[in-house]
């Protein structure tokens, strides 16, 4: 049974940066790709980034530039580098496996991100 525990949200102001976690157990993932989500509050759950298994990487169109993933097979983990918050950013921010195209699973229960302005 795999799963996902997302770490490393806060409370920040906005121009920080942030550096989230998620780290997988009960199978190695490295073959994979990792995907983080957001959801803000009243607003549907949105895709932000992903990274395949030769680190490979998507981002969200309008969050390129600031945000930042990568994985370490070895520690299982995936990152999420946040910076230049912004108040827009404040969500819930949820980790999932990509077990296949677009079919995403074994959700995390998410890291909660506020900034303020």
């Amino acid at each position: 049974q795999v799963q996902l525990v997302e770490s490393g949200g806060g409370l920040v102001q906005a121009g920080d940066s942030l550096r989230l976690s998620c780290a997988a157990s009960g199978r190695t993932l490295s073959s994979y790709p990792m995907a983080w989500f957001r959801q803000a509050p009243g607003k549907e759950r949105e895709f932000v980034a992903s990274v395949n298994w030769a680190a490979g990487t998507k981002y969200a169109d309008s969050l390129k530039g600031r945000f930042t993933i990568s994985r370490d097979n070895i520690k299982n983990t995936v990152y999420l580098q946040m910076n230049s918050l912004k108040p827009e950013d404040t969500a819930v921010y949820f980790c999932a496996v990509e077990w296949s195209s677009g079919r995403y699973g074994n959700w995390g229960q998410g890291t909660r991100v506020t900034v303020s302005s």
